[in-house]
């Protein structure tokens, strides 16, 4: 998808289907940028396995938000980077801006190729998504009523997606975010618990947290026939990541839009009100 506006530089959202990419995408829409879908599915489409089809994705192309799915702690992720990187700079791109996860080396490694790049880059840092529950991984979980997640007590700062794309929007469309590093998190510290009770207060029934063994969990998403790709990342963030190494909060969003990050108990209501929890009797 490509909309035109005389004069605007386009930008190209790789993942512009995904959580953050779709959200990205309309808001630069809105503000009247022109924007194409970097996507299999799209034309010219983007394909992170197959670079002979970026330059076609680049052509024109002044801007690029960076996502890198699942995970850019991913095998090869640094490799894909790179290129995309070097492609990108041939192509007369002046502007990147990437979405990364907190506490993860391997995405910090990536960070840093884009920082490297001699053009314009913001890092948007994120951590946990709020929807993970309402649009990812979790959301059975929620309708079924128990959170089961090797989680125990550590807590995480879960960040609002929509959070994130304002910030990635931000960078993409207005000047004084060049070499910023946007930590963002949400406004609190929680724990599965924490999560499990707001999400019982605004779907109005009883919503239960049960830490499971980290190996049993990942032997059954095996055994449901859960994506290879996605059972590596959520291995990797359980048993890696959420080993209390990111239970601080950052101030990324306030930095870079003046304004207080969304609230989990707040981005649960929302989705309740829209009936996305919605259990059939």
């Amino acid at each position: 998808m490509i909309t035109q506006t005389d004069n605007a530089p386009l930008t190209l959202v790789i993942g512009g289907t995904g959580k953050t990419g779709k959200r990205v995408a309309n808001r630069l829409i809105q503000k009247g940028q022109d924007v194409r879908i970097g996507s299999r599915s799209s034309l010219p489409s983007f394909d992170w396995n197959n670079e002979a089809g970026w330059d076609a994705a680049l052509d024109g192309v002044s801007n690029i938000y960076i996502t890198y799915s699942p995970d850019l702690a991913m095998p090869g992720a640094k490799d894909a980077i790179s290129a995309l990187v070097w492609r990108a700079k041939l192509n007369g791109v002046k502007r990147l801006v990437i979405l990364s996860g907190r506490g993860e080396e391997e995405a910090q490694a990536c960070e840093q190729i884009v920082a490297d790049s001699g053009l314009e880059w913001t890092v948007v840092r994120a951590s946990w998504f709020s929807q993970n529950f309402s649009e990812g991984a979790f959301i059975d979980m929620v309708l079924g009523g128990a959170i089961t997640l090797p989680a125990g007590d550590t807590p995480e700062p879960f960040v609002d997606v929509d959070d994130i794309a304002d910030v990635a929007v931000a960078a993409l469309s207005e000047d004084g975010h060049n070499g910023e590093t946007y930590e963002v998190t949400g406004p609190r510290l929680m724990t599965m618990a924490d999560i499990a009770a707001d999400l019982s207060a605004a779907t109005e029934r009883e919503i239960a947290f049960i830490d499971v063994p980290h190996n049993a969990f990942i032997e059954e998403l095996t055994n449901s026939g859960a994506p290879k790709d996605v059972v590596w990342m959520l291995d990797y963030l359980f048993s890696t990541v959420l080993d209390g190494r990111n239970a601080h909060l950052k101030d990324g969003v306030t930095r870079a839009l003046g304004r207080a990050p969304k609230d989990f108990a707040d981005y649960a209501r929302d989705v309740a009100a829209t009936g996305a929890w919605r259990v059939a009797v």
